[in-house]
């Protein structure tokens, strides 16, 4: 890489929301010189966050031509092209389910996921060129690829990550960095969300959607190198209002707690680093001038900036629920996701194009409000190390 600064680019867990990180990297793309390659050192993924980032990897020559022909896809998106949407499919789902919970399970019958993504894997090995990842290391337009995932035998949280050879592997309390090449089965464990998909087997072990046990997402890059971040999140940060004293309560449906599990897997583990590493931000701004020794010794600021959703994707998902197959709906409906407590859910499965459509948009909207911020990453300009929002969140709450 060309640029002094090594930046990063955090994509994580998104489901169908990931078309909103798709939006962002067209506005970053607008900002660039036309023929410019991947500004990125390094690029990290969790979940559908990872399919985007192999994308990017395998097209770094051309920033710009990566990001086209993730928006060709995304905005054509079917939900058929994720997991097998067909009526019968959908009524075999529905009788192994219910058979499991009536009878105690069907034996090796038992359906292992909700889903079959086996659309999925016929769609990334036809889109993805996997080969192209090496290329672009050796050509100096990557120096790493990150994919994380969560092992079900050891309990641990992987990433896997390809890149110059003098990176090293790392190992931290249930989390470990693994110099692998990338495959389609990488993204695809890293996707595998439980009891939504099945896990996937890489080697010896079966591993699952890599947000579960990744409590320090923003690690990877560090121990790769990174000296910025830029993170894409699919969440709007406005809480919902708390219920009103003596209003009708009603007890959480099945929809609304997978929602809300899914929600919590790809996010909050997010923002919990985020704040750790403002906290390391603030304490290095204080000791500034100061030399730091032993265990220390090697802490140094990190300048992380993060786009969200200004918009809650949930009544985007409202708009275009209808737009899923109906055997679809049939299925999730006997769940309640398609009762308004159930549209967290729908917003990470509605891989349909209206919704992935309007999903870029805002992205990309998002990302020019942003524009003088995304330059002074991408061009070395000075940065404020700490969010000023998380900061005064920080000082409030202590550190």
């Amino acid at each position: 890489m060309s640029d002094q600064t090594r930046k990063a680019l955090i994509l994580p867990g998104a489901g169908a929301r990931g078309a909103y990180q798709v939006g962002v990297l067209k506005g970053i793309a607008t900002m660039l010189p036309k023929h410019a390659p991947n500004p990125f050192a390094v690029i990290s993924g969790t979940s559908a966050g990872a399919i985007n980032a192999a994308v990017l990897a395998t097209q770094a020559a051309r920033f710009s031509v990566a990001v086209a022909e993730m928006e060709r896809v995304w905005s054509n998106f079917k939900a058929a092209q994720v997991y097998r949407t067909d009526n019968w499919t959908m009524l075999k789902t529905s009788l192994y389910w219910l058979s499991a919970i009536v009878l105690g399970g069907l034996g090796k019958k038992n359906s292992r996921s909700l889903l079959d993504s086996s659309p999925l894997r016929e769609l990334l090995t036809e889109n993805i060129k996997f080969s192209l990842i090496e290329r672009a290391i050796n050509r100096g337009h990557l120096e790493a690829l990150a994919i994380t995932v969560s092992a079900y035998s050891s309990a641990r949280s992987v990433t896997f990550f390809q890149g110059l050879e003098d990176l090293k592997p790392w190992a931290r309390v249930r989390r470990i960095g693994r110099p692998a090449k990338i495959t389609v089965d990488h993204l695809l464990a890293s996707a595998a969300v439980p009891f939504v998909f099945s896990p996937v087997q890489i080697g010896g072990e079966f591993y699952g959607d890599g947000a579960m046990r990744h409590r320090a997402p923003l690690s990877s890059a560090i121990h790769l190198g990174a000296e910025r971040m830029l993170v894409i999140g699919v969440r709007d940060e406005h809480p919902d209002p708390e219920p009103l004293e003596g209003a009708p309560v009603e007890m959480p449906n099945f929809a609304l707690l997978a929602g809300y599990m899914l929600d919590t897997l790809f996010m909050d583990g997010l923002y919990a680093d985020l704040e750790q590493a403002t906290r390391v931000n603030v304490i290095m701004e204080q000791l500034e001038g100061k030399t730091l020794e032993g265990p220390v010794a090697g802490l140094r600021p990190i300048s992380t900036l993060i786009i969200v959703p200004k918009e809650d994707i949930r009544q985007v998902a409202e708009r275009h629920v209808d737009e899923l197959p109906r055997a679809v709906r049939l299925l999730l409906g006997g769940s309640g996701a398609m009762d308004k407590g159930g549209l967290q859910l729908i917003s990470y499965l509605l891989f349909e194009s209206g919704f992935t459509r309007e999903l870029i948009e805002m992205g990309l909207r998002d990302a020019m409000e942003m524009e003088e911020d995304l330059r002074a990453f991408l061009f070395d300009q000075p940065m404020e190390t700490v969010s000023m929002e998380i900061k005064r969140d920080l000082f409030f709450e202590g550190l």
